[in-house]
């Protein structure tokens, strides 16, 4: 039996239970993996709140570093005592070990911690996918980028700076916005002090930008359009604030023939191959140093509620980690 956090029904952090579990051998292309650290995100409110199903009752957490302790049958790459991570599906991974298909897993190098890899693999593959494969930024860009302190955000301000991106970023305060600053955030605009609209358009000179990487939803999604120059890119890559309300296509018609993508990390990620790839830009980027992981918050796994209400109110930035 391991402990692990189980819900049995959707709802508000409360569903959230720490309980036993059996866990067994691990099966072809699969491996048992005890994790040393679990990430926090986003996503894993939406499974829990049903925004996004799954069937019941089920785990949370899409990402943990640890090592290997059992390897099932027809997995090549993978050996016992390994140091691996992951990010992404099947979903579960707030426990104290899980069994796992082999083929969503990466070795770690020995340079980088499990605290760093439970912190940065999920936000980390996401930041790669949406500069280097949704809309590849070659440098000399200026971008929006909403939601600029929290963990992906601050991935995001570094990986930016590293390959000559400007960065318009916005946060919801003003030690949120110096903590942008510092990692790397051209510009920062606090959006419940300044009209964000407003002030793109006036550190780009009424251009725009040629693309918006946008977490929050609901709040920002109008604004995020106005924000475009013609023919640019709206990526939809997250519902903070809560889903986006249906509108018409002419919506980006009428804002000059814009274009609209809502991508996920585990669509990038399917192919093995991709994953590798993936992977192994994300670690080169923080082994250089220009990618550092800022690490904000620890909870005990036990103290799972807390966190989540704590990541709902946005009382964190960075990254946040559960320790089992």
């Amino acid at each position: 039996m391991v402990k692990a956090v189980r819900i049995q029904h959707t709802g508000g952090p409360e569903v959230m239970e720490y309980v036993d579990v059996p866990i067994g051998e691990p099966g072809p292309g699969e491996v048992r993996v005890r994790h040393h650290a679990c990430g926090l995100n986003y996503i894993d409110v939406y499974f829990r709140t049903g925004l996004y199903a799954q069937p019941l009752p089920a785990g949370l957490g899409m990402e943990a570093a640890g090592v290997v302790e059992a390897v099932g049958s027809g997995v090549g790459h993978l050996r016992v005592g390994d140091r691996v991570a992951y990010a992404g599906r099947p979903v579960g991974a707030y426990a104290e070990a899980r069994i796992m298909p082999a083929d969503n897993i990466v070795r770690l190098p020995d340079s980088i911690s499990f605290d760093t890899a439970a912190a940065m693999m999920l936000q980390g593959l996401t930041v790669q996918y949406l500069f280097h494969r949704t809309f590849p930024l070659r440098g000399g860009e200026t971008i929006l980028f909403h939601a600029a302190a929290g963990g992906v955000g601050l991935i995001a301000c570094q990986w930016a700076r590293a390959i000559g991106v400007t960065m318009i970023g916005t946060v919801g305060s003003d030690a949120k916005a110096e903590l942008a600053k510092a990692h790397g955030c051209a510009h920062v605009i606090n959006y419940n002090t300044e009209n964000f609209v407003q002030r793109v358009r006036e550190i780009t000179g009424g251009k725009g930008v040629p693309v918006v990487y946008d977490s929050i939803g609901r709040d920002t999604f109008t604004g995020s359009l106005d924000c475009l120059s013609p023919m640019g890119m709206m990526v939809s890559f997250g519902s903070a604030s809560g889903p986006v309300p249906a509108f018409s296509l002419n919506e980006l018609a009428s804002r000059g023939s814009l274009f609209i993508t809502r991508p996920s990390l585990m669509n990038y990620t399917a192919k093995r191959e991709d994953l590798e790839q993936m992977a192994a830009q994300l670690f080169a980027m923080v082994e250089s140093g220009k990618v550092k992981i800022d690490i904000r918050q620890r909870y005990p796994l036990s103290e799972v509620q807390q966190a989540h209400r704590d990541l709902e109110a946005r009382k964190t930035t960075g990254s946040t980690l559960l320790i089992p």
